[in-house]
């Protein structure tokens, strides 16, 4: 519980540094470069880290949930992800799992990091912020966009390997609609995830 509540002032103090960002057109915005290293002496506090594939602590602790929430909104918009990454285990069976697996993004300063390029004309805005029960975005943009998208997944399922241990695949895809006519205009896979699990799934 302690790590939970640290875990809270720290995305605090991220949104603080994001909350506001303009990306320009042909812009490439990094989320460390807004964040910036998260140390004692800045506010941060000790928070749930995965390191090695297994959960550890340290300052700044709980980032990588802003860095799923961004991510989760740049795959709904018209932003380039030019660098993501993404845990290689899946800790925790799902509790109120509300997104797809395998869409959330992990950053580690200062080298793991999630960065978008802008590549339409318009200026983007994002908005983030934490309330008292959720974190919470939004991306703003100075035009009306054509464009709106959905995130598909297909394929989900667990498999065991011959050394007993399970594994869990799916595949994500991008839909994009127009907004004038909301017709189909097109379907692209964007990820193909397999992780190994460290728990024992429920297959019904």
């Amino acid at each position: 519980m302690r790590l939970q509540q640290n875990k809270i002032v720290n995305l605090k103090l991220a949104a603080a540094c994001i909350n506001g960002t303009f990306i320009r057109p042909g812009e490439t915005l990094s989320l460390w470069k807004l964040i910036g290293k998260p140390t004692a002496k800045r506010g941060f506090t000790e928070g749930l880290l995965i390191a090695q594939g297994k959960p550890t602590s340290g300052i700044g602790g709980g980032l990588c949930q802003m860095a799923n929430l961004l991510h989760w909104m740049f795959l709904h918009s018209p932003l380039i992800i030019t660098e993501r990454h993404h845990h290689s285990i899946d800790l925790f069976p799902d509790s109120g799992r509300t997104l797809p697996f395998g869409t959330g993004a992990t950053i580690f300063y200062n080298y793991v990091d999630l960065q978008v390029k802008n590549p339409t004309k318009h200026t983007l805005q994002l908005h983030v912020w934490v309330d008292d029960e959720f974190l919470k975005g939004e991306i703003l943009s100075d035009s009306n966009t054509p464009f709106r998208y959905s995130i598909i997944e297909r394929e989900h399922a667990f498999e065991r390997d011959k050394n007993n241990q399970f594994w869990r695949k799916n595949k994500i895809y991008r839909e994009t609609r127009s907004t004038q006519t909301g017709q189909v205009l097109g379907e692209e896979l964007i990820m193909n995830n397999r992780a190994r699990v460290a728990y024992e799934p429920t297959i019904g």
